[in-house]
């Protein structure tokens, strides 16, 4: 099994947190998405990344790569067994990639105009959210599931963001050290996302 990935990339790094959480054995390649390699450019018609690799099978969007790493490693699983819960978690992912993910891009992307906007709209929305940090163990679930692997990623990046949460996202910073001591996160990250919290 081998993982495109960039050391950078917000979805990568999804990915890498479901592969360690589950500690599964996977060759990360570094890729630089401005330059993909020649694998790359003959396995994935889009040349994005995350792009996994099993043996035939090719994957490349983070999202189906997660449910289907899920799916073949069944322990710990990452997903509740109820359809109700489930459906709940895929819906509270769908609002997390349409709107969270879609502000990060804005902070990742080099157009620094928009940079003031989208990091504003972040804060607000993590700190309009504090109620439903509090409401569980982990968002919105007593254990662990692919949301967690999502959201962990994106509240990594807030400092390098430029974002500092105020008092009123207590619960989402509480949140945030809680899966950042997990042995799985600290597996999960690239040298170069250490850096990005001082």
């Amino acid at each position: 099994m081998a993982l495109f990935s960039s050391p950078t990339s917000l979805q990568s790094h999804r990915v890498r947190c479901v592969l360690a959480e589950k500690g599964i054995n996977v060759e990360v390649v570094d890729v630089d998405p401005a330059q993909p390699p020649e694998d790359l450019i003959d396995l994935n018609p889009y040349q994005t990344i995350p792009t996994l690799l099993d043996r035939d099978l090719v994957l490349y969007d983070a999202g189906v790569i997660t449910e289907y790493l899920d799916e073949r490693y069944p322990h710990p699983p990452l997903m509740p067994v109820d359809p109700v819960s489930r459906a709940r978690l895929r819906l509270a992912m769908h609002r997390l990639m349409k709107d969270w993910y879609t502000l990060a891009a804005k902070l990742e992307a080099s157009d620094r105009r928009k940079h003031e906007s989208a990091r504003k709209h972040l804060t607000e929305a993590l700190v309009t959210s504090n109620d439903v940090f509090k409401a569980a163990t982990f968002f919105l679930h007593d254990e662990l599931t692919l949301v967690d692997c999502a959201v962990a990623p994106l509240l990594w990046r807030l400092e390098h963001f430029g974002i500092k949460l105020p008092r009123q996202a207590a619960s989402v910073k509480k949140y945030a050290e809680q899966l950042f001591e997990r042995p799985s996160f600290r597996a999960s990250l690239s040298e170069e996302e250490l850096q990005m919290r001082g």
